[in-house]
């Protein structure tokens, strides 16, 4: 099985196992876990910021994220494509009870001038926009990288404005591998901010959202409040920092394949959307086949991938060397050829 459904599908290393066999544990809750505060203290780090807490998932991150940076009645404004919008089943409304305001961008970004289109201060009736939510990469543009500079005015603009910023960063690090610009950085002017080690870097589960004290101090309470005390949390805290030590530099293979995957598609003739990580979006239609033919035709052949909208999503990751992605290329040119 070649899987491109998505770096999710990833599977511990057999160092990363051991890494979790080693690990010296205690009960997370009441902070006696040793590897957990370890992994804490090393995002936190990573991240420029105080502190840091480890979650289950990053979904919870961006539940807890929304709700410690706003009050209910609130409104979030964020892209329109937005994970936290799109695939986490309304959680701000429900649990933060606060209004969402997508704005449309380019590649999963937006401007300062966009913003200020949507910041009606003129009536009482209209409810305050407290937060803004950004997300890097963004995955549903396409595994895209906000420019610095664009990254910057927004965060810049939502401080002159008194409005706080929350970062989706679950595959942040692809972003730094790209980019060539650090953690610190894209975290230096933001309130919270999250990575995920569910993904590219290879860990079974969990992410770690960073923020000042007194924010992740609120988010503790969210946290227990979600059922989200782990226990022995120090077992898939190890992977994590093993995934942090040894798997960050080697995502820049994902992303060669991810063009190497894109340059085969654009020869057979898809439209494709020019990956900036390890994401590939391609439109089939071109090359006379439907997308849902496509993908259950490639099931067929044992290579799994995605369809999202009106495109096919491929993603490359850890478990996906050279030899899959030309496997996968034969198999979508039979497709195509058939």
């Amino acid at each position: 099985m070649i899987n491109l459904y998505s770096d999710t599908q990833t599977v511990p290393t057999e160092n990363m196992r051991k890494a979790i066999a080693d690990a010296e544990v205690g009960d997370e809750h009441s902070r006696s876990d040793p590897t957990t505060l370890l992994l804490e203290n090393k995002v936190a780090e990573l991240l420029g910021k105080e502190e840091a807490v480890f979650l289950p998932s990053g979904t919870m991150c961006n539940l807890i994220g929304v709700a410690i940076n706003t009050s209910p009645g609130d409104v979030v404004m964020l892209e329109s494509n937005g994970h936290i919008l799109r695939s986490e089943t309304g959680g701000p409304a429900i649990v933060s009870n606060v209004l969402t305001d997508p704005v449309d961008g380019e590649k999963g970004q937006f401007t300062v001038a966009q913003i200020e289109q949507r910041l009606d201060q003129t009536s009482r009736y209209r409810p305050p926009t407290s937060l803004i939510c950004l997300e890097q990469t963004h995955n549903f543009a396409g595994g895209t990288v906000w420019p610095l500079e664009l990254w910057e005015e927004v965060c810049s603009f939502a401080k002159s404005k008194e409005m706080r910023v929350h970062v989706d960063g679950a595959r942040l690090l692809n972003a730094v591998v790209a980019s060539g610009v650090s953690a610190e950085t894209w975290a230096s002017q933001v309130d919270t901010i999250w990575i995920d080690f569910s993904k590219g870097l290879g860990a079974p589960m969990g992410a770690c959202i960073a923020g000042s004290a007194e924010l992740i101090d609120k988010a503790w309470l969210w946290k227990h409040r979600l059922g989200g005390a782990m226990r022995q949390s120090g077992l898939m805290a190890a992977a994590a920092i093993y995934a942090l030590d040894e798997n960050v530099e080697r995502l820049r293979e994902d992303h060669a394949r991810a063009k190497r995957l894109a340059e085969a598609l654009k020869e057979l003739g898809a439209e494709v959307v020019e990956p900036e990580t390890n994401i590939v979006f391609f439109d089939m239609t071109s090359c006379g086949k439907s997308n849902y033919e496509v993908v259950q035709e490639l099931s067929k052949k044992d290579v799994q991938v995605s369809e999202i909208g009106n495109q096919i999503r491929a993603v490359t990751h850890l478990d996906i060397g050279d030899a899959e992605i030309e496997s996968a290329i034969s198999a979508i040119t039979q497709v195509v050829n058939d």
